[in-house]
């Protein structure tokens, strides 16, 4: 068993001069990590030489399978091997210490192949590109016998990231609660953080806050809401929903977890004279008491977790009146792929959305259904949600060094990076989509669910 080994900035795991990455600084040494931010990126994890020797096997044979091209640090590509020239064209991953991606990978799967990048141990010439070929071949990238094993690469999800009222409020604020600054740096002035519906692909910077705004006008479309509206939003985000609800004359409640975004959105919808139209309230969905018109959720499910989704539909069956609308924003995912990740501590859950599960259609579609609520309006916007990442990931490398003042290190530039780059890729393959759902109410109220 190999001890875990901390990185040091100018050699790579095996002690060789380490080239140089985008992670690099001016001296062409890969810029330090700090072992007490990121302890996991800082240290390569343990490992026996005959786990590394097989995780190396199965991802060589994986990439054997793609068009990706493969660079290794000092090695030049030859012959049959999967690291082979013969690929014009192809996006390329270069490896800049091979042992140490194959090691993470032998020993923590998917999140090491995360924390490698984090490291800068890896690269490619265009992100999205090779990860889109990656998820595309997803489910056919590891032969089926060998899936057996997956077991021994996945970590379970630790037991308190479970959203029970106070997990819930701890994993919502160590996302959302990062800095409004952060935010804004990247996302369009409406702070509006889901997919957006463009007029017409692809999209172009200056299409960014309109689309929002049709995203919004749908929804509320969707939930019929109009004048003398009795609104319930679950999940503010920065309150540009509630702004635009209320501009059509409705009566807004709207909550939140975050207590970043809660202030900032009063501030908002008090600047834009609304304050008498909206209510902002730092209170957990489970918590809402009252009867209303039209229920607004958007890409808020992704963070209940499959345990809640029964109490989340019930919810919103208790809190939506008789004839009214619920309407949803929600991603979804392959329902195969879903159970397997419900199971499992990936990267984005470890480093990006704490105690999140996308849903598959049939999920929403079961538990809506047993709590009372029948679906009758479903569409999907997947390549509008591919293009509005691609816009946000494109400003977020913009903005470099503002990032950096606001005092997020060039780990987490890389984390945010690929997170923005994976989620891209996943719905350009059209593994993930987005979909606008309308709900309504299907009889009265069971004492179950109540």
């Amino acid at each position: 068993m190999s001890p875990p080994s901390i990185r040091t900035a100018c050699t790579t795991s095996d002690g060789t001069p380490a080239g140089a990455g985008p992670g690099a600084g001016a001296d062409g040494c890969p810029a330090p990590v700090d072992p007490a931010r990121w302890p996991d990126v800082a240290r390569l994890p343990r490992s026996s030489a005959l786990r590394t020797a097989l995780a190396r096997r199965i991802v060589e044979n994986a990439l054997a399978k793609t068009p990706l091209r493969i660079r290794q640090e000092g090695r030049r590509p030859a012959g049959t091997s999967p690291y082979d020239d013969g690929r014009p064209g192809a996006p390329t991953l270069h490896l800049h210490d091979p042992a140490a991606f194959h090691r993470r990978i032998g020993a923590d799967g998917l999140i090491g192949f995360g924390e490698s990048y984090m490291a800068g141990e890896w690269d490619a010439d265009d992100l999205v590109a090779a990860l889109t070929i990656l998820a595309a071949r997803v489910d056919a990238l590891v032969p089926a016998p060998l899936r057996r094993l997956r077991g021994a690469w996945v970590h379970r999800r630790p037991a308190l990231e479970r959203n029970t009222p106070d997990g819930a409020r701890d994993n919502v604020s160590r996302h959302y609660d990062l800095s409004n600054d952060l935010f804004a740096l990247f996302l369009d002035p409406s702070l509006t953080y889901s997919s957006a519906v463009f007029r017409a692909l692809p999209a172009a910077p200056g299409d960014l806050t309109a689309a929002q705004h049709r995203k919004i006008d749908r929804l509320l479309d969707l939930a019929r809401v109009g004048p003398g509206t009795r609104l319930l939003e679950i999940g503010t985000g920065w309150g540009e929903l509630a702004l635009r609800a209320a501009a059509r004359g409705a009566e807004v409640l709207t909550v939140t977890l975050s207590a970043e975004q809660r202030d900032l959105a009063v501030r908002r919808i008090a600047a834009a004279g609304l304050g008498d139209r909206v209510t902002v309230e730092l209170c957990d969905y489970r918590q809402v008491r009252g009867s209303f018109d039209a229920v607004v959720s958007v890409e808020m499910i992704e963070a209940v977790g499959a345990e809640y989704w029964p109490v989340y539909f019930a919810a919103l069956r208790r809190l939506v009146a008789p004839g009214g609308s619920v309407a949803l924003q929600a991603i979804t995912m392959p329902h195969a792929g879903m159970l397997n990740t419900a199971r499992t501590h990936t990267w984005i859950s470890k480093y990006v959305f704490p105690g999140g599960l996308i849903p598959s259609r049939e999920a929403i579609t079961r538990e809506s259904a047993a709590a009372g609520l029948r679906i009758t309006e479903d569409t999907g916007y997947g390549d509008h949600y591919a293009e509005t990442l691609r816009l946000w990931r494109e400003e977020f490398l913009r903005q470099s060094e503002a990032v950096t003042a606001l005092g997020f290190d060039r780990v987490f530039q890389r984390m945010w990076e690929l997170y923005l780059a994976y989620s891209e890729a996943g719905f350009r393959s059209h593994y993930l989509d987005v979909r606008q759902i309308r709900l309504v109410a299907d009889g009265p109220v069971s004492g179950r669910q109540r």
